[in-house]
């Protein structure tokens, strides 16, 4: 993957003192999957980022809003 997808996983995680394997448990994904999303070197599948959202008690469009709304942008160009 190229560039590091920016999200805001791990500013959740602290403020909310939240281990990964608790919340990657929770989400019912590895603790390897959940370090590759918080270190922004993978992207969930939608499923996941939703249930990851709720997990955290905020939105999709939060943790990922800067990078949805990039791709976004981009595909409109194209179009």
């Amino acid at each position: 993957m190229g560039d590091d997808m920016e999200n805001k996983i791990k500013q959740y995680l602290i403020e909310n003192g939240i281990k990964q394997n608790f919340i990657a448990e929770k989400v019912n994904i590895s603790s390897g999957a959940i370090s590759l999303i918080v270190r922004g070197k993978s992207i969930p599948e939608l499923p996941t980022a939703i249930r990851l959202a709720r997990a955290l008690n905020t939105t999709v469009e939060d943790l990922w809003g800067d990078y949805v709304d990039h791709e976004v942008m981009d595909f409109d160009k194209d179009s």
